[in-house]
């Protein structure tokens, strides 16, 4: 029986391995399970900013704290966003009822850090500009864990930074409609650019994506995935508003993304959609609970969807997209 992870929680014992607060990382292999040797661990930008704005932005100090957080909890769980990342390394020994991924292959974990057991032996670089640190380290696939092979066409840095996102533009391609009205807040970020891309294509030439950014020198990347980008502070829900109707002549936008790093962006992305409309939180910064009773104060129908990392095809969509879009590599590292 495939057991999800359950058995490597500790404390809570037996609760699903996101929930737990320490996970069991050194247990001999169960039957469905995948060891990995770590190479890097891509942390998410919410987490990302925490950790720099925390710690002063030191490296030294940045690495203290990641090698903290995995230390006490047996996996890379931000306790202040609850967020985490992904992980690139090479196969190292897999159960006995498992046949794949080959032993050796490199493969990229498509499930978050916050449920994947996960010993740091070092950290062996880390750059403060970027979510990508190179480590020394062993984690765990469960059965139930998702993973695609590493591509050979595409550099490491770029191939982290857009499998850790890639479920944003999955959920673009599978909801927006030719001829929609898109807003994107964060556009600028590496989540937004890509949601910013799929959606220019999904709308094609009668639709229209507009890239909310924050800082204005985000813009440009904005640009990059094909948005009439506009400079706006997304943490302001009567600016947001305000230049969303203005850019769209007066209406709503029919659907809006979320991917800013930063929390307070749910009352702008609510007021900016149509009550007919949809709001997606692609963002771990988001509070839930203020999506949800903003909605409620401001008499605002519109569906509210959290946007799970996880679409069917959402690793080779975003790849190839990224592939296809020369400015897209660029902005990624390639």
């Amino acid at each position: 029986m495939q057991l999800f992870g359950t058995h490597r929680s500790i404390e809570p014992e037996g609760t699903l391995p996101q929930a737990a607060h320490r996970l069991d990382v050194d247990s001999e292999l169960r039957e469905d399970e995948v060891a990995i040797d770590v190479d890097y661990l891509n942390i998410d930008a919410a987490s990302w900013l925490e950790i720099r704005t925390s710690t002063g932005g030191s490296p030294e100090a940045m690495a203290r704290r990641i090698i903290d957080i995995v230390g006490r909890s047996g996996k890379m769980h931000n306790p202040a966003t609850g967020s985490g990342g992904m992980l690139v390394g090479t196969v190292a020994a897999l159960g006995a009822h498992r046949s794949d991924p080959p032993i050796g292959e490199r493969i990229a974990s498509l499930v978050s850090l916050t449920l994947t057991p996960l010993r740091l032996d070092a950290i062996l670089e880390l750059d403060p500009s970027s979510e990508k640190v190179r480590v020394k380290g062993r984690a765990i696939l469960f059965g139930s864990g998702i993973y695609t092979p590493v591509p050979d066409d595409l550099p490491d840095e770029v191939t982290l930074g857009v499998l850790d996102v890639c479920g944003a533009p999955a959920w673009a391609h599978r909801l927006v409609r030719p001829g929609m009205k898109v807003a994107v807040i964060g556009a600028g970020g590496k989540s937004g650019m890509l949601v910013c891309a799929q959606a220019v294509r999904s709308a094609g030439p009668e639709g229209r994506v507009l890239g909310l950014c924050w800082p204005p020198d985000t813009t440009t990347a904005a640009q990059g995935g094909g948005a009439e980008a506009v400079a706006v502070d997304c943490t302001a829900p009567i600016e947001v508003l305000e230049t969303v109707t203005t850019a769209l002549d007066g209406a709503l936008a029919d659907l809006v993304f979320v991917c800013a790093s930063v929390p307070g962006c749910e009352g702008g992305a609510i007021l900016s959609c149509d009550d007919d409309g949809r709001v997606v939180f692609f963002s771990m910064a988001t509070s839930f609970t203020a999506a949800a009773l903003t909605a409620e104060g401001l008499g605002k129908a519109c569906d509210m969807t959290i946007g799970n990392g996880y679409v069917p095809g959402h690793a080779r969509l975003a790849l190839d997209l990224v592939r296809s879009e020369p400015l897209l590599l660029e902005a990624f590292g390639g």
